[in-house]
């Protein structure tokens, strides 16, 4: 049993992972960072800190036995990392959530073999492989890496101009897939939470724009129809389960709307907290990060409820240069990383704001 005064560990030591152990501190728990880069932002807030490699199996089996739990903040986490830490102490979300969504190819053939709507894709592994996909798929199209790709990293667009040597030259010849084009109204994406026990609770459908593949704007409600909502709750669910997930949860979808009719289609997993989801700090009842804690630790997870219409923006670069005007705005809720460089692309924090239902 997790208690209060127990040990989370967390792997990564970036604003998720930062923004977790803060969560974790204000539930009464100790968080114990992992991570191989020195001065890393969540070692502000954390109890304790361990700085070595993913591959260091001497220091993983120090930590996982200094911990009473362990969990992440990104996907990438190796398998071999996976094994280590779970021969030696709880690991939430579990290995098998790691290995779907890793693999591009691996997420969408287990997406789909629950009947949930992806795009289509084909994996391939040459040159020629390649052409036959886009034939069959058609152009536009989206050539992805199958790993480690994420704010637009690892991915090609394949329109009718594009040379599909150079595309796949352009990704190094990793493995990939191609997926045929989606051709969707807007981004969307749910953030959920589910508990050992098979307890579930998601937050609102929340709307997503992006600028130069990272994400600018969340806003929420998203402002869709009942039956969406209610459909991209009953996904969100339909793959917790399947994983037997623990932690929080998102699931990316595109909305699509044909004939005055809308319908969801996902585009992918994230088995952990979530950008999406950072308008939960200041805009709802419990934030993604105090729930994910709950989920872990096998606590009752919290309310979802909104606090109002809710707006949350991404501070990018200097964006985050403007901290002085966004302390001053009412009702603005500042978060800022602790990150020593602004860099062009770097999340450094995000600001959220709050509205009356009716404004």
């Amino acid at each position: 049993m997790i208690r209060p005064g127990c040990t989370i560990g967390i792997l990564g030591g970036g604003q998720l992972g930062r923004m977790m152990a803060i969560a974790a501190a204000q539930l009464g728990l100790k968080a114990h960072i992992y991570a191989p880069e020195e001065n890393s932002p969540a070692f502000d807030v954390a109890a304790e800190v361990t700085v070595a490699a993913y591959e260091d199996e001497a220091a993983l089996v120090r930590f996982a036995k200094a911990v009473d739990v362990v969990t992440y903040e990104f996907e990438n986490v190796p398998s071999e990392t996976a094994a280590t830490l779970s021969a030696h102490t709880l690991l939430a979300p579990n290995a098998q959530a790691l290995a779907v969504s890793q693999d591009r190819f691996l997420e969408k053939t287990f997406i789909s073999g629950l009947g949930i709507p992806v795009a289509p894709f084909a994996a391939f592994s040459d040159a020629a492989e390649l052409s036959e996909a886009v034939d069959r798929l058609g152009r536009p199209a989206v050539l992805k890496t199958r790993r480690f790709g994420y704010d637009g990293k690892g991915q090609v667009m394949i329109r009718p101009e594009t040379d599909l040597a150079a595309a796949w030259d352009e990704v190094g010849h990793a493995p990939s897939i191609v997926e045929g084009f989606v051709p969707f109204e807007r981004e969307v994406s749910v953030v959920a939470a589910r508990t050992a026990s098979g307890a579930f609770a998601a937050y609102d459908l929340c709307a997503n724009e992006h600028r130069h593949h990272i994400l600018d704007v969340t806003r929420v409600p998203a402002n869709v129809s009942a039956s969406t909502e209610a459909e991209a709750m009953r996904i969100a669910k339909a793959i917790g389960d399947a994983l037997d997930y623990v932690g929080v949860l998102a699931v990316e979808l595109f909305l699509v709307t044909a004939g005055g009719q809308e319908r969801l289609v996902v585009n992918e997993i994230a088995p952990r907290v979530h950008n999406s989801g950072h308008w939960t700090l200041g805009g709802a009842v419990t934030s993604q990060f105090e729930q994910h804690i709950r989920a872990v630790c096998g606590w009752p997870l919290g309310a979802t409820s909104r606090l109002g219409r809710v707006e949350m923006k991404n501070l990018i670069g200097h964006d985050a240069d403007e901290w002085e005007s966004l302390l001053a705005e009412p009702g603005a809720h500042l978060h800022l990383y602790g990150k020593a460089e602004a860099r062009p692309g770097r999340k450094m924090g995000h600001v959220t704001r709050v509205f009356p239902e009716s404004a």
